[in-house]
């Protein structure tokens, strides 16, 4: 990469932060910089991807209080996220370079329809948790979503932090 490269991968980078700390969805900024900064679509899905864990980690420290309390329920979660990250991971890693590229496209729209949803998905999944006629789900099949959306998560990062909001 030449300096300039550099620059505006740097800048793509601060600009996709600014955006993830407002709603999340800078890596629908970083990923496409760095494809046509020449970086090969796996390649770039991985430097995006390994970038933002950062950001996952200072957030888990920013909402620590909120987590008090909830030991039981991390002790469930922590591990499904862990083995659906390296699943997607893994995938990712047997994936042929030209079908990933292919698969690109809809990746991202799907993280830009997920982006595009969240507040209304959000909003709908409150009012029916607090609904009376609602009988909750016992806490162990919160772990297939988790492990699913890691899944996602380690195969392409993008769009992720809707998933997990």
């Amino acid at each position: 990469m030449s300096g300039i490269d550099l620059v505006i991968a740097g800048l793509a980078a601060m600009l996709a932060g600014l955006i993830n700390a407002l709603a999340g969805g800078g890596t629908l900024i970083t990923f496409p910089v760095l494809i046509a900064l020449g970086l090969p679509a796996v390649a770039a899905n991985v430097t995006n991807t390994v970038a933002l864990c950062p950001g996952y980690l200072g957030a888990t420290f920013a909402q620590a209080k909120d987590l008090r309390g909830q030991e039981r329920r991390l002790w469930l979660l922590v591990p499904a996220a862990i083995l659906g990250g390296i699943t997607g991971g893994l995938l990712l890693l047997q994936t042929d370079e030209k079908l990933f590229s292919a698969l690109v496209p809809f990746l991202i729209l799907l993280a830009a329809g997920l982006l595009a949803f969240q507040n209304r998905l959000r909003a709908w999944l409150v009012r029916r948790s607090g609904q009376p006629a609602t009988t909750p789900l016992p806490e162990i099949w919160v772990v297939i979503p988790v492990f699913v959306a890691a899944i996602y998560g380690g195969y392409f990062g993008a769009g992720l932090s809707v998933l997990v909001l």
